[in-house]
C-alpha cells in the first residue's frame, strides 16, 4: 500500500503494478488529463508536476516528470497537478501571469509549464532570468514560443508573494507527518527498506530485484523498451543512503541523494562544476536523479563518471557482510557493468575536499545545450608546486565503452613545466589515445577532435588565456 496526498486528498493506493508510473496514475486513475504524455522519457516537460515533502526547512515543493517516475516511490508525499491550482474559480498567480503574458499556444505543453513555474514560485532565488531558464530547462514548446512565457515567470517573480500552498504549509505537513511510513514489503513486487540492515535482507531474498531511486534512466526500459519491471526495490526511503556529510577530507554523499539536493556541497569546493552540473539534466531530472544511480549504470555517457574520476573520488560499497571502498575509476569495468558482487550496492560516494592550488574544469559537449546527452564530456584536475605539475588527472565520457582517465597520459606529464608545456604534442598525444566509434550523436573524428581541444582549451583557461566556458546564476541551485 502506498499512501500520499493528492493535492489535500489523501490517497490509499496498492501496490498491483510496482512499475506504474505517476504520469499512468493521474490520467487512469485519477483522471486528472491536464498532465499529458509527450515523450514518456523526461525530456519535453508536458508531464511535469510538483512533489512536496517535509524537510528540515519546512514544506518544500519540486517539479518532477510523472512519465518516469514511479508511483509508488512517492510514499509520504504531496503530489500536485494543474487541475489543484486554481482555487474556487480563481487562478492561480502563475496561471494569471501566463494568461495576462498571452503565454499559452497551442497548450498542449502549458500545463508543465505551469507547474514549473509553480515550483520556481516557492523557491528562494533571484527574479532573473538566468533562474527562470534553469527552471524551465525540462520543458520544450512545440510552439516555439518561449519570450512570453519567460516574461510571465519574470513579472510573477516580481510580484511574488504567499499563496494558499505558502499559508497552508503548516496544514499540509502535519497531514504528511501523519501518513504512515512506507512497508518495507508489500509481497507484490515493490520494497522500501528504511535502512541498511532492511535493505541487505530484501537483497538477500530478492536477488532478482532491481534498485529504483530517482527512476530518470529504469523508467526507460518501461516507457521506451516496454519492458515490464515486476521487482522493484526503492531506495528513497533507505536513510543511510539520504546522508550528506563533510568533513576536513571528504564530502561524502550517499548514493540515494538527488543532484539537486548534493548541489550546495559539490559547488561550495568546485563552484567550476556548476554548468555541468546544470546540464547534467534538466531541473526535474536534477530533482529526482541521484549520484549513485548514474554510478551504477556504468552508461558511458554517464556524466558523472568523468567528473568524479578526474576529482579523484572513490565509493563505498556495502553488503549484508560488510563495505569496500575503492577509487571510482575502478567501479565500472565495462559497458553496463561493475564490480558490484550479488548482493552489494553503491552506499557512499566520496569526493575529496578541494586543495587550494587546485584547477578544475568540466566540459560537455551535446548537441541540445540543456538537458541532452553528451556527445564528449571532459574533466581536468590540476596541481602545481610553483610552475610544476604535482598533480593532474582526467575524466572522460562518449569515447569508450567505459569512461576513461587515461592515467598513463596524465602521468607521463607530472613534473613538466606548466607554463613551458607543448600544447600541441600533448593534445596530439591525447588524441592518439582515443578510438571511439561513430553513431548518431557525432563521429569518431568529431570527438577526437573536440577532446583535444577541450585539452587546448583547459590549458589556455589556466593560464588565462581565455575565458571559462558559460558561467550561470550562481543562486541556481541554492533552493532548487
Amino acid at each position: 500500500m502506498t499512501t500520499f496526498l493528492l493535492n489535500r486528498t489523501r490517497i490509499d493506493l496498492p501496490t498491483t503494478d510496482p512499475d506504474q508510473t505517476l504520469l499512468e496514475y493521474l490520467r487512469l486513475d485519477a483522471h486528472l488529463t491536464g498532465t499529458k504524455e509527450g515523450c514518456a522519457s523526461g525530456d519535453c516537460g508536458a508531464c511535469t508536476v510538483v512533489v512536496g515533502e517535509r524537510t528540515e526547512a519546512g514544506l518544500r515543493y519540486r517539479a518532477i516528470n510523472s512519465c518516469i517516475t514511479f508511483v509508488h516511490s512517492l510514499n509520504g508525499k504531496q503530489v500536485l497537478t494543474v487541475e489543484h491550482l486554481a482555487d474556487s474559480g480563481q487562478l492561480h498567480p502563475v496561471q494569471e501571469a501566463m494568461v495576462k503574458h498571452h503565454g499559452s499556444q497551442c497548450g498542449f505543453c502549458t500545463p508543465g509549464f505551469i507547474m514549473s513555474l509553480f515550483a520556481l514560485y516557492h523557491c528562494d532565488v533571484a527574479p532573473d532570468r538566468d533562474a527562470v531558464l534553469n527552471a524551465l530547462s525540462g520543458n520544450l514548446c512545440r510552439c516555439t514560443g518561449y519570450r512570453p512565457i519567460i516574461d510571465a515567470a519574470l513579472d510573477l517573480l516580481q510580484q511574488r508573494h504567499g499563496d494558499r500552498f505558502s499559508l497552508a504549509a503548516a496544514d499540509i505537513e502535519a497531514e504528511l507527518k501523519a501518513l504512515p511510513a512506507a512497508p518495507n514489503d508489500d509481497g507484490i513486487g515493490f520494497w522500501q527498506p528504511h535502512n541498511r540492515a532492511e535493505l541487505g535482507a530484501i537483497i538477500k531474498a530478492q536477488p532478482d530485484a532491481r534498485f529504483s531511486a530517482g527512476s530518470t534512466d529504469l523508467a526507460l526500459e518501461k516507457t521506451q523498451l516496454v519492458r515490464p519491471l515486476p521487482a522493484l526495490i526503492d531506495l528513497t526511503q533507505v536513510a543511510e543512503l539520504q546522508l550528506l556529510t563533510v568533513d576536513p577530507n571528504w564530502i561524502n554523499i550517499g548514493a540515494a541523494v538527488t543532484y539537486a539536493d548534493l548541489a550546495p556541497a559539490l559547488l561550495a569546493d568546485y563552484p567550476e562544476a556548476r554548468e555541468w552540473l546544470e546540464r547534467l539534466g534538466s531541473t526535474p531530472i536534477r530533482n529526482r536523479g541521484t549520484l549513485g544511480g548514474n554510478l551504477g549504470n556504468a552508461s558511458p555517457i554517464g556524466d558523472t563518471p568523468p567528473l568524479l574520476i578526474a576529482l579523484g573520488a572513490e565509493v563505498t560499497l556495502a553488503s549484508q557482510t560488510g563495505e569496500r571502498r575503492l577509487p571510482v575509476t575502478e567501479l565500472i569495468t565495462g559497458y553496463r557493468q561493475t564490480v558490484l558482487h550479488t548482493g552489494e550496492w553503491i552506499d557512499t560516494v566520496h569526493i575529496p575536499r578541494r586543495r587550494p592550488n587546485a584547477f578544475v574544469r568540466a566540459y560537455k559537449i551535446s548537441k541540445r545545450f540543456e538537458d541532452d546527452i553528451s556527445t564528449v564530456c571532459a574533466c581536468f584536475y590540476l596541481e602545481r608546486d610553483g610552475d610544476q605539475i604535482s598533480a593532474l588527472r582526467a575524466g572522460f565520457g562518449g569515447l569508450a565503452a567505459t569512461p576513461l582517465a587515461l592515467k598513463n597520459w596524465t602521468d607521463a606529464l607530472l613534473g613538466q613545466s606548466w607554463s613551458n608545456l607543448d600544447v600541441e604534442a600533448t593534445a596530439a598525444n591525447l588524441a592518439a589515445r582515443l578510438h571511439p566509434i561513430d553513431d548518431v550523436r557525432a563521429s569518431a573524428q568529431y570527438r577526437v577532435t573536440v577532446t583535444a581541444n577541450l585539452w587546448r582549451r583547459f590549458v589556455l583557461e589556466s593560464k588565462g588565456g581565455a575565458e571559462p566556458l558559460r558561467v550561470a546564476n550562481p543562486g541556481v541551485f541554492h533552493h532548487a
